[in-house]
């Protein structure tokens, strides 16, 4: 199972929480790490089981849930700028007369209408998900879609992706999966999207590449690796440095 599905498919308490466990480990939602258990793990001269590691590393990583979150493109989590902002400043532990002079609106009771404004929001967020769950329960018609990955940059029409689409367009383009070569790069962006997502199962995530290894990666699938590493930067796939020294998996 992808990251991306561990973590759209987790419960709002394992998401609170930022990693879940199975029988030998706790999986970190955000990045994927993984955390054995029966380990003891040594962090700044002290030692520490392994839950309490894995909290330590989403501290350290990620800073914390909120802030991963909070960092998600506003397509994922419906937030405008203004409202992006705000959430930062109150989660930091402001008051309203601090909010008010950082961000130059109104005055103290502006920032408490806008409080009660995300008020209104969380309990409309309550009540749609909770009918979608009953609508799941009862719509047995409704095609399965595949989740976007969370480091898209733009999440538009081109993710509406059903599983059987997916399955269709990786056996057209990739009739021998990633164990054979790419028929040809599609010029459909969903398609594109689809073929991308993929390929980037080449790649190990908790390491680098330079320019050379990823080249040498991408051009086993591909003869025109070039436009393959554009468009998987593009599509929010793999980040590098200004330079194109070095490559990496986007968490």
């Amino acid at each position: 199972m992808e990251i991306s599905e561990l973590f759209w498919n987790a419960s709002i308490d394992e998401l609170k929480q930022g990693y879940i466990h199975d029988e030998d480990s706790y999986i970190c939602l955000l990045c994927g790490e993984k955390i054995e258990k029966g380990i003891i793990y040594p962090h700044e001269k002290a030692f520490y089981e392994a839950e309490r590691y894995m909290r330590i590393h989403i501290e350290h990583t990620h800073q914390s849930v909120f802030d991963y979150l909070i960092n998600l493109n506003k397509k994922l989590t419906g937030l405008t700028d203004h409202q992006n902002n705000l959430l930062r400043l109150f989660y930091q532990g402001k008051s309203d007369n601090e909010v008010q002079k950082e961000m130059g609106i109104g005055s103290s009771s502006t920032i408490r209408h806008h409080r009660f404004a995300l008020k209104e929001k969380e309990r409309q967020a309550k009540t749609f998900l909770v009918m979608m769950e009953l609508l799941k329960e009862r719509d047995k018609q409704a095609p399965a879609i595949v989740q976007p990955h969370k480091t898209a940059k733009m999440v538009d029409d081109r993710y509406n992706i059903t599983e059987k689409e997916q399955a269709d367009i990786i056996k057209k383009f990739l009739p021998e999966g990633l164990a054979g070569r790419l028929k040809t790069f599609p010029s459909k962006e969903k398609q594109k999207l689809v073929i991308l997502r993929e390929i980037v199962k080449k790649f190990q995530g908790e390491r680098s590449y330079n320019e050379k290894e990823l080249n040498l990666i991408l051009k086993g699938i591909y003869d025109d690796f070039v436009t393959l590493r554009r468009y998987l930067i593009e599509y929010g796939f793999l980040d590098r440095k200004a330079d194109g020294s070095e490559y990496w998996l986007k968490k």
